[in-house]
């Protein structure tokens, strides 16, 4: 098993997300070329994927899609109403659609979505559960709710949004009107919120969390790394805090059967690509 965001943050997202040898990503939201520079970093090519999943239809999440998918013959899973919100998609030849709430297989994952509340037309999050155990993947959550705690449960892996500290977004330099956006029941959720719904599935088998979508003006990785050490060591339990980066791939988790999990700067454990020039 390994996982990775290759981006996280307003400017783009995408993550890595690789077990019993099938090699996912999740959103899209670089160029074809950047994403391939990031994947060369943990030795990796565009022809080394074997599918791409959709979260929703922001451009931060699916820029890249239709160059990656069309480049490689990648297969795309979107939910039908976020792929009606792309009409610049362009043509997609293999393309599944789900809706939100719908499970599916692929080369031996078992894939779930669940329904955020996020302000997209019908954005999802995913878990996959594999025989290396479960990953789950939440961001652009809107808020906690117990629908998406109840499918986080039991994951190995969990990626999860942490997108502002309340006291940085109220004294910060965004406008009203977006601060009001962020904090509301469709936007992103703080260090609290994000804590919050950790209450609801922390437990002994988590090996990692990585933190998504942190903003750069009203959050800072520090701070994040703080609070959510806070939250589970009064419980006994250390997984390892992994922060999301917007300018270039985080940190992995990684694992083999027969090891515990590891973590290091990206391809660790695994071949390295000198020259992504």
């Amino acid at each position: 098993m390994r996982v990775c965001l290759l981006a996280s943050g307003s400017r783009g997202n995408s993550a890595l997300i690789e077990a019993d040898d099938c090699r996912l990503l999740i959103d899209a939201g670089l160029s074809g070329k950047e994403t391939e520079r990031r994947l060369a970093t943990l030795g990796l090519t565009g022809e080394d994927l074997n599918a791409i999943l959709v979260t929703h239809e922001h451009h931060d999440h699916v820029g890249g899609i239709g160059p990656l998918a069309r480049r490689y013959k990648l297969p795309v899973y979107i939910d039908r109403q976020t792929h009606a919100a792309l009409p610049k998609l362009g043509i997609i030849e293999d393309l599944h659609h789900f809706i939100a709430g719908e499970s599916f297989s692929f080369r031996g994952l078992a894939i779930s979505s669940f329904s955020t509340t996020h302000d997209a037309v019908n954005p999802v999050g995913f878990t996959i559960d594999s025989s290396e155990g479960k990953i789950g993947f939440a961001t652009d959550l809107g808020m906690p709710t117990r629908l998406a705690a109840d499918q986080l449960k039991q994951c190995r892996v969990l990626v999860l949004e942490a997108n502002h500290d309340e006291q940085m977004l109220q004294d910060g330099p965004y406008p009203w009107s977006l601060k009001q956006r962020i904090r509301s029941r469709h936007g992103h959720l703080s260090n609290v919120e994000a804590g919050r719904l950790l209450e609801d599935i922390r437990w002994p088998g988590l090996e990692a969390l990585f933190l998504a979508h942190l903003s750069e003006e009203n959050n800072c990785p520090d701070l994040a790394t703080t609070f959510f050490t806070g939250a589970f060591e009064p419980f006994g339990l250390f997984p390892q805090i992994i922060i999301g980066r917007q300018h270039e791939a985080s940190l992995c988790f990684s694992s083999k059967e027969t090891d515990g999990g590891s973590f290091g700067m990206p391809g660790a454990g695994y071949p390295q690509v000198n020259d992504i020039s």
